[in-house]
């Protein structure tokens, strides 16, 4: 089944204060995502702290998500942790097994730094062959170590009809094109994490984007993503994503952490707690994030967008920057 286009979160965890998985903080987070408009979503990803998850609690944030979305918009989740690949076969039906629409496939994570495409081919082939006709995606995640896909090898998991969902994490307009042409018309839809190259990426023929500022404010994205498949890259498009693309220099600063920290102040109920270590942010960047929450407050008032979280919403969280 082909994935919808549009924005595609790449979601966080929230915890406890007490570190642990906080499910209904997941359930508001979920809703706060579809409401904002997202047409997909990604669970138990690099911004879900997947690395810092023990393998039920992957499996549980999985299927959590699954249920809450409620078959509103589809769901995708990582399901390879392991250089084995039987070790990863295993947990690919595990993470199938929850509901997701494909179960996504860390690129990094099948080869090491020193192996030819090749490899990284046949691996892919044995867990074709392993995995019955289980959905499949793949995601050029940076974690371990940032492993891109050629056009060539793109167009060959096109042809053999398993692969639905890739994240490019390429971050270069021309290589992006190369990759979109390589699967166009087929199944294979291509979602740019990048925000500086949205707009080429979907000159090119991606499918969708799926930036981590969607995490601080999907809003903007979304209407992005409207306007320019009704107007093109007119006016209005290239100014928004002008600003965005200023913005999001701010958010990949004490990440995943500032992230939850915006959402909290945006009146989402949920903890700042994160597994991913943090330094203490100083006074000069919590002035950075001042900025970014004026500057997208901003930009709603500006283009007329509404915004899915108001701060008298959830009034018993008071985190000041």
């Amino acid at each position: 089944m082909k994935l919808p286009e549009g924005l595609w979160p790449v979601m966080l965890t929230p915890f406890t204060k007490s570190n642990e998985v906080d499910l209904d903080g997941l359930e508001r987070l979920t809703e706060f995502y579809i409401d904002a408009g997202s047409n997909g979503l990604f669970a138990n990803c690099l911004s879900s702290e997947m690395y810092q998850m023990t393998e039920e609690e992957r499996l549980l944030v999985t299927s959590q998500v699954v249920k809450h979305s409620n078959e509103r918009v589809p769901v995708v989740a990582t399901g390879t942790f392991s250089r084995s690949v039987t070790e990863n076969v295993e947990f690919i039906r595990k993470i199938h097994d929850t509901g997701v629409q494909a179960v996504i496939l860390i690129t990094s994570m099948l080869v090491e730094p020193d192996e030819g495409e090749d490899v990284l081919r046949q691996r892919l082939e044995q867990i074709l062959e392993q995995t019955g006709q289980v959905p499949l995606g793949v995601y050029e995640c940076p974690v371990p170590y940032k492993r891109l896909l050629s056009p060539g090898l793109m167009q060959w998991m096109a042809q053999t009809g398993r692969f639905l969902y890739h994240k490019d994490t390429s971050c270069h307009s021309g290589a992006i094109e190369h990759k979109a042409q390589a699967i166009k018309d087929s199944d294979f839809n291509l979602y740019n994490a990048d925000t500086t190259t949205a707009l080429d990426s979907l000159d090119a023929g991606a499918s969708g984007i799926s930036p981590i500022s969607a995490n601080y404010y999907p809003e903007p994205y979304r209407y992005l993503l409207d306007q320019y498949r009704k107007y093109g890259r007119n006016e209005e498009v290239t100014r928004l994503h002008a600003h965005l693309t200023m913005m999001d220099r701010v958010t990949h600063s004490f990440y995943p952490y500032a992230a939850k920290l915006f959402l909290q102040q945006r009146g989402l109920k949920i903890e700042t707690t994160t597994r991913v270590p943090c330094e203490t942010m100083p006074q000069v960047d919590r002035l950075r994030f001042q900025a970014l929450m004026d500057s997208f407050q901003s930009l709603a008032s500006q283009h007329g967008f509404p915004l899915v979280l108001q701060p008298a919403q959830y009034s018993d969280i008071t985190t000041s920057l």
